[in-house]
């Protein structure tokens, strides 16, 4: 087993294993060598910084594996401010930068033209934005505990006099993670331009070291995620801001050409392009840097997702959710209803259904007001869809394309600027609108995806330079505001980091109106895949109660009580991994038989609710041939699994099945159940795993508790 191989090759053992056994040691932050070093670290990771005669990080190191992070000395930024490029921190005399010796840090000297570092501050993390927990989520503690340090830097002598620049620095506690992240404060009396930042810089050991150059090089194994992210279903095509490039100082790498992609530059692809003006201030996106102890691809997905959890723990909130196909009173009330009857918690006025948002004239919020209070009179939630980008509102208020000067040729095409006075009345709209109905849910389609804007006509920016980084704003700002009234939001990009519940798990949405039988294994296929980078919580799936994109009575569950066997599947294998779905239509049952299917497997979740939310191990695919299966771990719960079995095919199987129960801290011997039968205790070898027999029907599902 790769995992274990690796474990002891670092030292580690499951007690001792930080994604197995909580960590308890708190971060620390540690002066050394006579005060000219401070070090911040947390037993998994540490990060030091020598501080005369100018701060930078001196050494940045992987704890798990006893293995340096970095390679030589950068500066701790580079801004540009009024014309000119000023680099902050750093120390210059390093020659060798496959390798940086401490000892010859002491014969370092400071950049005369950088800015200089003054002094620190140490404090407790705090948290970016208020999260109004109005229903079920994880345990996560919010903020996540831990330690700040914030270096506090001045110009250059001569140089922009009154103006200062401080970085500061977020470690969390039992996670290998650091946050980073530049303010900027304006007491020069006279406005300073910001043309751009470059907020990390990290000279980082090679991953491989080739003399020629291949098609696709492997980077660091390091996670860099930063908060500045949209149009992308996925934190690596989100990736707006972390650049790996060659790094010209290192003159002794293997690559013939030196294009061995290890400087790590953390930068916006454009501007902000701001005027701060006298006695306000600039704040920069966040950099998140994960360190990995592992290649192994379970391994890595459960330090990616532990990250989520910790510093976006609002994407833990799960709840059970209908599509209304129709927005007008009486579709609404039914929805509600059945949902009610059957334990679902929420209901959306789903995109095509009439509702706007954007209305808000007296008579239709107090019908929606109306609405709302109905549903939770029931104990449900109610919210709706809006379309932001993705279509055309106007010439004067669409973005305008820099190489045409005119509108078109947007991401989506078309699409409206939000800094155009469209834009901004929309904003106005939506928040108005929520705030007097009490709506609990945003479904935000088409959301800001990164649309540059060459307009110097609209009020909301200045011209190009600054769009993309006022528009950001624009939607960040919006989402947080949700994420402190506890307005859940259903948002088809990756703005987890800004306040975003969920996206998209990742299907191609033509599927559903396919067959109904190929639906149910491409469904399962598109949970095990989605889940190796999200949480459960994190993405949602799709079920067509009624025809969509297509397909006709062949792909639809409508009658529902006519095609039982397809709709329960759906309800098992999504409730089953933990996914919650779109169930798109009018209503969600429609005889009593198929209430009950429903309730049965809304109870199931419900039972399990903690260890189906929990996180999945990949046991094997779904690919139609044999049995496929999930393993959902806990190891800080009572049921530290849940193995999720499903047969696609036409015949009973009974066979052995290897289960690994490293992650769920299971040791020595595991009590095991499948469904509410006896209890059977099994030991498990030396690498974690037990062998169960499983007997499974036709076309069937089962499922083994592990305590």
């Amino acid at each position: 087993m790769v995992l274990l191989i690796t474990g002891l090759a670092s030292g580690n053992t499951i007690d001792s294993d930080w994604l197995v056994t909580q960590i308890k040691e708190p971060v620390r932050i540690e002066k050394k060598l006579a005060d000219k070093e401070i070090v911040l670290g947390n037993t998994l990771i540490s990060r030091t910084f020598r501080l005369l005669p100018n701060a930078a990080t001196v050494a940045y190191d992987n704890l798990m594996t006893g293995q340096s992070i970095i390679r030589g000395i950068k500066p701790e930024a580079i801004v540009e401010l009024d014309g000119h490029t000023y680099e902050v921190g750093g120390l210059q005399g390093q020659v060798e930068y496959g390798y940086l010796l401490a000892s010859q840090v002491d014969s370092f000297t400071a950049n005369a033209d950088a800015f200089v570092f003054r002094r620190y501050e140490t404090g407790g993390t705090k948290e970016r934005f208020g999260w109004k927990r109005k229903r079920y989520s994880g345990r996560s503690i919010w903020p996540p505990p831990g330690k700040s340090l914030t270096l506090h830097f001045e110009p250059p002598a001569g140089r922009l006099n009154g103006l200062r620049l401080s970085i500061h620095y977020e470690m969390y506690q039992g996670i290998p993670l650091l946050a980073k992240w530049l303010k900027i404060s304006n007491g020069t009396g006279k406005p300073v331009r910001l043309k751009t930042f470059t907020s990390e810089i990290l000279a980082a050991v090679e991953y491989e070291s080739l003399v020629g150059e291949p098609r696709r090089w492997e980077y660091p194994n390091i996670h860099v995620e930063s908060d500045y992210a949209f149009h992308g279903d996925d934190s690596k095509n989100a990736n707006k801001t972390a650049h790996w490039l060659a790094d010209p100082q290192y003159g002794t790498q293997v690559n013939y050409r030196r294009q061995t992609p290890v400087m790590l530059e953390v930068r916006p692809p454009l501007g902000p392009d701001l005027a701060i003006e006298p006695g306000s201030k600039f704040e920069s996106f966040r950099t998140y840097e994960l360190i990995f102890d592992s290649t192994e691809r379970e391994r890595k997905g459960l330090s990616l997702r532990r990250m989520y959890r910790t510093i976006a723990p609002w994407s833990t909130e799960n709840p059970i959710i209908m599509h209304v196909r129709q927005a007008d009173p009486e579709s609404v009330r039914l929805a509600i209803d059945q949902c009610a009857e059957v334990g679902f918690e929420m209901v959306i006025m789903t995109f095509g259904s009439g509702f706007n948002m954007e209305n808000i004239k007296s008579d239709y919020v107090a019908q929606m007001k109306e609405l709302v209070d109905y549903a939770h009179s029931k104990n449900i939630e109610l919210g709706g869809y809006s379309l932001l980008a993705s279509r055309r509102i106007s010439d004067e208020h669409d973005v305008v394309n820099p190489q045409t000067d005119k509108p078109g040729g947007a991401i989506f095409g078309n699409s409206p600027c939000l800094g155009s006075q469209w834009g901004i009345d929309y904003f106005e709209n939506i928040t108005t609108f929520i705030t007097r109905t009490g709506l609990d849910l945003l479904e935000h389609d088409g959301s800001y995806p990164g649309d540059v804007c060459a307009s110097k006509s609209h009020p909301g920016h200045h011209g190009l330079g600054d769009s993309q980084w006022k528009q950001w704003k624009k939607i960040s700002d919006f989402y947080k505001w949700c994420r402190g009234r506890g307005v859940y939001l259903n948002v088809p990009d990756w703005y987890f980091l800004s306040g975003s519940n969920k996206s998209g798990m990742g299907y191609r949405e033509v599927n559903w109106s396919l067959p109904r039988e190929r639906q149910i294994i491409l469904g399962r296929q598109n949970i095990f895949d989605g889940t190796w980078k999200k949480t459960p919580s994190m993405g949602w799936m799709f079920v067509p109660l009624v025809q969509y994109h297509g397909g006709g009575a062949a792909a639809t569950l409508e009658p529902l009580s006519e095609h039982l066997d397809a709709y329960g599947a759906h309800l098992a294998q999504n409730f089953g991994s933990g996914v919650q779905a779109c169930y798109r239509g009018p209503r969600l049952y429609d005889t009593e038989q198929t209430k009950a299917l429903v309730k049965k497997w809304v109870d199931f979740y419900k039972e399990y609710r903690d260890i189906l939310d929990s996180d999945i191990i990949h046991v094997r695919r779904p690919d139609g041939r044999d049995i496929d299966c999930i393993l959902h771990v806990n190891p800080q719960l009572k049921r530290k699994g849940l193995a999720m079995v499903c047969n696609p095919l036409d015949r009973r199987v009974k066979k052995q099945l290897k289960l690994p129960l490293y992650y769920t801290g299971l040791a020595q011997t595991a009590r095991i159940c499948e469904q509410h039968g006896p209890y059977k205790e099994y030991r498990l070898d030396r690498e974690y795993n037990v062998e169960i027999t499983i007997d499974i029907a036709a076309n069937g599902v089962t499922w083994f508790v592990i305590e």
